[in-house]
């Protein structure tokens, strides 16, 4: 009976954590019209990519923790099924994590993923979206999703995503934002 309350009082003080660390990182985050923090980081493909090359389409820049997790494998995977919607609302997706490149290749490779894996391996950029964290004393990328509009603004912004609906939730998301947008 001890070791279950025990057990409970560390789960609970470790929910407590994660949800000040969630809230502490959410006001770091860019604002809705504010400009997109520029992105210079290396893909999949070894190719550096910059978030000013897809001016003109809308981004969506979701940052996940790792590569090969059954919950990153899992929106990685929703991400890819809706790729045809994406491409037909003029949007291109970006995948942000702190793995290196050649894992994101890997990643791309065992998973089918026709999409680009951005390596953000100092977390710099996940930082300056406020979407970094610490896990077992590593910085990880947070599950966060930004909607970057065609002039470069943050048009959209998820915070502490659920892998299972995300795509869906971003592709309504992304129609009710191209109706008001001028």
């Amino acid at each position: 009976m001890i070791k279950r309350l025990f057990m409970f009082a560390l789960a609970a003080a470790c929910a407590a954590a994660l949800l000040a660390a969630l809230a502490h990182a959410a006001a770091d985050q860019p604002a809705v019209g504010a400009p997109a923090p520029d992105v210079k980081l290396t893909s999949n493909e070894g190719s550096p990519v910059s978030l000013k090359d897809y001016r003109g389409k809308w981004v969506v820049l979701y940052f996940y923790p790792k590569d090969f997790t059954s919950g990153c494998t899992l929106e990685a995977h929703n991400f890819q099924r809706d790729l045809q919607k994406y491409e037909q609302a003029n949007a291109v997706i970006l995948g942000v994590s702190v793995d290196t490149a050649e894992s994101h290749k890997s990643f791309c490779a065992k998973e089918g993923l026709n999409f680009k894996l951005l390596s953000d391996a100092d977390a710099k950029v996940s930082t300056e979206y406020g979407s970094v964290m610490e896990y077992n004393g590593m910085k990880l990328s947070a599950r966060n999703t930004f909607i970057v509009d065609p002039k470069g603004n943050i048009a959209k912004v998820f915070v502490g995503v659920k892998p299972i609906a995300h795509s869906e939730e971003v592709l309504a998301a992304l129609a009710d934002l191209q109706k008001s947008y001028h």
